[in-house]
This record gives structure tokens, sequence and C-alpha cells, in this order.
């Protein structure tokens, strides 16, 4: 059986692979969470191959339940082979391949989304790495480049014939970026076109939009990104909602704090203490959003530098200090 339809089948819920979030300690507490497949931040063929060791560290899953899906992007096929065989080499046991990524310094590469304008060498892509490794290669992509070129239904049939074991598609175009709605009936489309199992992405933000893309689109999977930023606990509600048809309410501001306190710690065990109480600043106004004190929240944890610092602002936010 389909390794990747075994894991949907028994917990369709999927964190998005998204560059600069999905870090280990991300990874850690959306599985914490109850998410039943994660994958990495994107990582660079073309360094791997280069050896260079930052790229290197993104591919660390220590400590980390398995499978976790690593993304590699990148658009020449020998590049790519040995960047999977370096992949598999540290352990990966999926390999995904990023046909989605919508940014300028990407796309300019002829890498991401631009590989949909390029089927044949998309298709020679996954076949190349197919080849080079044991273990299921995957590719996520976008509904088509824009409005004109909506193309990812035959584009999701080239993967599977070149040898994809699975597909995650985002209902926008690359020229949508992140704008506008998700066409989830694209998602249906690729999903009655191809046999392999199929991931929906876009415009989940709360459990019931989870159930409600499963039923119209059909698909195996449910990809959260913006969704559950600064909001883990959606992928617990999520399951719990597919599972029993009911959920837990948003956490008290006490239950937050113990969230925000051991991502941080993560971090801090991941990259140090000076870079973890750097990127907390994004995290924080992620947790904090929509709450009363949001905006001074935000100022504040720009002015911390020690993990005691945060925990000090995280106390004073609580009753009212800030």
């Amino acid at each position: 059986m389909n390794k990747i339809r075994e894991i949907l089948q028994e917990n369709p819920v999927v964190a998005a692979p998204m560059a600069g979030v999905s870090d280990r300690p991300s990874r850690l507490i959306a599985r914490e969470y109850g998410c039943g497949l994660v994958y990495t931040e994107m990582i660079s063929a073309k360094a791997l191959t280069y050896r260079n060791q930052k790229t290197y560290l993104l591919m660390n899953m220590k400590g980390e339940q398995q499978p976790v899906n690593m993304q590699i992007f990148g658009s020449e096929p020998d590049v790519m082979a040995e960047g999977a065989r370096i992949m598999q080499a540290c352990g990966a046991q999926i390999i995904d391949i990023n046909m989605g990524c919508p940014v300028p310094k990407v796309v300019n590469n002829g890498e991401g989304s631009a590989l949909m304008r390029n089927p044949e060498l998309a298709a020679e892509i996954v076949s190349a790495m197919v080849k080079a490794v044991d273990v299921p290669v995957t590719v996520k992509f976008r509904k088509g480049w824009d409005d004109a070129s909506v193309n990812a239904v035959e584009f999701a049939r080239r993967m599977e014939a070149a040898g994809a074991s699975a597909i995650a598609v985002h209902g926008r175009t690359r020229m949508q970026y992140y704008s506008g709605k998700a066409d989830w009936n694209i998602i249906g489309q690729v999903k009655e076109a191809v046999t392999v199992p199929v991931i929906g992405n876009g415009d989940i933000f709360v459990p019931e939009d989870g159930k409600a893309m499963l039923e119209q689109t059909n698909c195996d999977g449910i990809m959260l990104g913006r969704g559950a930023l600064g909001r883990p606990w959606l992928y617990r509600q999520m399951t719990e909602y597919l599972r029993t048809g009911g959920y837990e309410g948003e956490p008290t501001l006490e239950q937050r704090r113990q969230v925000i306190t051991h991502h941080a710690r993560l971090i801090c065990e991941e990259k140090g203490e000076r870079v973890a109480m750097k990127e907390m600043r994004k995290h924080i106004a992620w947790y904090y959003k929509g709450l009363p004190g949001a905006a001074r929240m935000r100022d504040a944890i720009n002015t911390v530098a020690t993990m005691e610092d945060l925990e000090h602002l995280l106390e004073i936010s609580l009753d009212g200090r800030i």
C-alpha cells in the first residue's frame, strides 16, 4: 500500500512547509498537538550538493516522530537527484519537491512555481529523483501560474506518471500569492484525475474548514498553513473535530503563555538564545494576533534579549500590565 496513503488514513491533518517557519521546534510542537504529517522548510538542492553546513542544519530531525517529509527545491534534474540522495543518507523517509513557492528570488531561478510553466522539466525532475532514492517522492504545486494558465490537473497527471507517490495542491495561482480565495474545486479535479493520494491546501482556518474541504474535494489530506501560525492547537482541534464532531475552544492566556515559553525554549536549544529571541518576534505576533494588547506586545518583544526577559514579558502581559 502507498505509504503516504496509510499515514493520511490514520490522520489526514498535515502541517504545510513554510520557509522560516517549519523548523524543527515548530514541527515538534505540531506533532505534540496531534498533527499527522509535517514537512521541513524548503531546502536548496544546490546548497546540499555544495555541502553547505547551514543547509545541512535544516535537515536536523533529532527526537522527531517519523516520518518527516523533507522538502527540496531546484530546477536541474541531476542536482535534484543528488540532493535527494543526500537527504536519504541523512535520514529522510519521504522527500517532497517544492513546485509551488511564488517568491521572486525562487521563481526567477526557474524553481518553485516557475516549474508549472515547464511541465516537461518538472516531470524530468520527479523521474530523476524517483530513480535516485528508495523513499517516496511527493510534489507540492499550485493551481497554475495565473488565471490564463490553470494547469493543475494535467500537471498532476504528469507528476504521477513520472513516479510521484503523492501530490499536494494549493488552490491559488502563483500570481495570487496568498491573496484572494483558494479554489477548492481545482483540488477536487486533481483528486479525480490521479490515483495517488492528494492533499488539499488553502484557506483552512477553523476545524469546520478542514472537514468541508475533505467533503467537497474528496482529498486524502488537509494541509494547514497560515491558519496554524501562532495557533498550533488548531491541529488538535482539527483531529478532534474530524473524529468526534466537536473540539475544545481556544486556549486561555495562561495556556498560551505555556506554549510560547515551550516554543521559545525549543528554539533556544536548536539555535541559541540570541537567535531564538529574534525569531520569537514573529511568533509572538502570531500567538497574540487578535488579542487585547497585541500591538503593545509586538513592540515590547523587540526589546527582549534573553529567555528570562521573555518569561518576564509574558508574565506581565497576563495581568494586563502591558
